[in-house]
C-alpha cells in the first residue's frame, strides 16, 4: 500500500485551512461536516494544538512555505493539487451513516476515485447505515452469545456473507438482527485447502478470495506470492507449510503450489 488508510476523529478539534476561493472552500465544508473547528490562521492553529492542515493558496510559493512551517510544527499537511507536498490525502467519500466508505488513489487521480465512488453509490443500499446501527446496539448481546472472539467473528462473517441472514445488500437485513441472534450458532471450525498455479490474486476464484478474506489462519507454502497473501485478513495468523503443530482454531486456509 502506498498509504495507510485511517479514519481520523476531529469533532471539536481545530483544523487549519489556509487559502481562499474554490480550492479552500470544499476543505472547510469537509472539516465542518466531520465536526472540526476551522482555523484560518496558521500560527493560531498551531497554538491551539491543530494536528491537521489543508493548504489551498493560489500562489504555489505560499503553499510550499506554509506546508514547510506546518510540518516543522508537527502538523500533518494536505496541499491541494500538490501530492508531492501531501502527508495525507482525502479520499472520495460515500456515506451511509454511520458507514463511511472511502475510495482513494494515494493522490494519483481524484477524478478516478470519484468515478469509483459513484459506481459504489449505485450498488450500496440506503439501509446499510440502519444495519450497522442495529449491530452496534446488539454489540453486548452478541458478545454474550459468542464470548469467544473467533466464534463471534465466524458467526458474523456467516451472517453478513452474500446470501446470509444479515447480507448487507439484501432488503430487510436490519430487521433480522434480533432473530439471527436468538437462533444463530457459530459455524464449525474448518480447513480449506487450495492448490494455486498463479501468483496473480485476480486469478483467485470468488470462493477462494472470500475464504482468504475471512480466515482466522493461513498456512501457506513459501512459494505463495505476497500478493496472494495480502488478500487475507491483516490479523489472520500466518503459518508456513508444512505446519507440524496443532491446527489453529477457526477457519483455516492452506495454500499450496
Amino acid at each position: 500500500m502506498r498509504s495507510l488508510p485511517l479514519f481520523h476523529r476531529i469533532a471539536g478539534q481545530p483544523v487549519i485551512v489556509l487559502g481562499e476561493g474554490a480550492a479552500a472552500e470544499p476543505k472547510r465544508r469537509l472539516v465542518e461536516r466531520a465536526g472540526g473547528l476551522v482555523e484560518t490562521d496558521l500560527q493560531a492553529g498551531i497554538d491551539r494544538g491543530a494536528r491537521l492542515a489543508f493548504v489551498a493558496h493560489d500562489d504555489q510559493a505560499m503553499c510550499e512555505g506554509d506546508s514547510l512551517r506546518l510540518r516543522c510544527a508537527g502538523v500533518l499537511v494536505n496541499v491541494v493539487d500538490r501530492p508531492d507536498l501531501c502527508e495525507f490525502t482525502v479520499p472520495s467519500l460515500l456515506e451511509r451513516d454511520p458507514v463511511l466508505v472511502a475510495v482513494g488513489t494515494s493522490g494519483v487521480s481524484a477524478g478516478f476515485a470519484k468515478q469509483l465512488r459513484l459506481r459504489l453509490e449505485a450498488l450500496l443500499p440506503a439501509q446499510l447505515g440502519t444495519l450497522a446501527e442495529a449491530l452496534g446496539e446488539a454489540r453486548s448481546a452478541i458478545r454474550t452469545r459468542f464470548p469467544e472472539g473467533q466464534a463471534r467473528r465466524r458467526a458474523l462473517d456467516a451472517a453478513l456473507a452474500p446470501g446470509g441472514v444479515l447480507d448487507p445488500l439484501a432488503d430487510g437485513s436490519a430487521e433480522r438482527v434480533d432473530a439471527w441472534l436468538a437462533a444463530s450458532q457459530a459455524p464449525p471450525q474448518a480447513l480449506h485447502e487450495f492448490t494455486l498455479s498463479s501468483d496473480d490474486p485476480d486469478n483467485l476464484t470468488l470462493r477462494q478470495a472470500r475464504l482468504l478474506g475471512t480466515a482466522d489462519a493461513v498456512i501457506a507454502d513459501p512459494a505463495i506470492s505476497p500478493e496472494i497473501l495480502d488478500r487475507a485478513r491483516a490479523d489472520a495468523v500466518r503459518l508456513v507449510h508444512p505446519h507440524e503443530g496443532p491446527q489453529p482454531a477457526g477457519i483455516v486456509v492452506r495454500l499450496l503450489r
